[in-house]
């Protein structure tokens, strides 16, 4: 489709899925600009929006920002957070940032709320990957993805490092509508354990093996609390609920799935 409709466009043709970080590294040597924006293939600008994203750059103390990410039904995406550390990992999979929402001790590792309330643009330590422009330089960006990462988190571990060489910004004024998910929508569950496993890696390279293998036990312990809960919800209300059976095994998935240790 792309080839026949659109055959201006330079083609890359990868012959396996190799990850979202190694794809879009691939792209960028493609790319000669001073930016290079990653925009996921389910993410759409609104007018303007992507330069508006680039005016930021202006500044060069900028090294990164990012837009605002909305639903299809225009509601806020979460697409802000503060540093991943195991003790937001372990409010998260517990509950508790949710029970005590707002409060100092157990804050939430997403921010996006706080950050839309600003007008004007306002740093972040961390935008998704979902929409993130970067400086760049003949089209190679200041920091690249870490291919040892296959989806999720390869943002989380590109912003830790771009925010040593500047500004990661978060830019309300730069609409994206995000249909979130879609690359996981079959499988909800590939998904979480995609994502838990990003988590275990990105403590690995940054924290070692310890600090990986409790955010692994704080992950299994999370999904161990919704498979319970779930479970419960279904022996409940059974056939008036039949998501609730779905969910527990979705879940039980989770909890069960095998441990791959990251390749270093």
């Amino acid at each position: 489709m792309v080839r026949n409709e659109f055959p201006g466009v330079n083609l890359i043709e990868n012959p396996a899925n190799l990850g979202f970080g190694a794809a879009n590294n691939i792209g960028c040597k493609a790319a000669h600009s001073d930016l290079v924006l990653f925009l996921n293939s389910d993410a759409y600008a609104a007018a303007g929006a992507i330069s508006t994203l680039a005016r930021v750059f202006n500044d060069s103390t900028v090294v990164a920002a990012g837009g605002k990410l909305l639903n299809l039904d225009r509601s806020l995406q979460q697409s802000t957070a503060e540093q991943l550390t195991l003790w937001r990992v372990f409010c998260e999979q517990t509950y508790l940032e949710k029970i005590f929402r707002g409060s100092n001790l157990f804050d939430s590792y997403w921010t996006t709320l706080r950050h839309s309330l600003i007008a004007s643009p306002s740093e972040t330590p961390q935008i998704m990957g979902a929409c993130l422009m970067v400086r760049a330089k003949d089209g190679t960006p200041v920091e690249t993805f870490d291919v040892r990462y296959f989806l999720y988190c390869e943002d989380t571990d590109l912003c830790r490092r771009l925010e040593q060489h500047g500004k990661i910004l978060y830019v309300p004024d730069a609409e994206f509508v995000h249909e979130l998910g879609s690359s996981s929508a079959k499988d909800p569950a590939l998904g979480v354990i995609r994502y838990n496993r990003g988590k275990e890696l990105y403590f690995r390279i940054h924290h070692g093996a310890f600090a990986s293998a409790l955010c692994l036990l704080f992950d299994r312990f999370g999904a161990l609390l919704r498979f319970l809960a779930w479970s419960a919800k279904y022996a409940i209300t059974g056939f008036r609920t039949p998501n609730s059976k779905k969910q527990a095994g979705a879940f039980w998935r989770v909890l069960t799935a095998k441990y791959r240790s990251p390749k270093e």
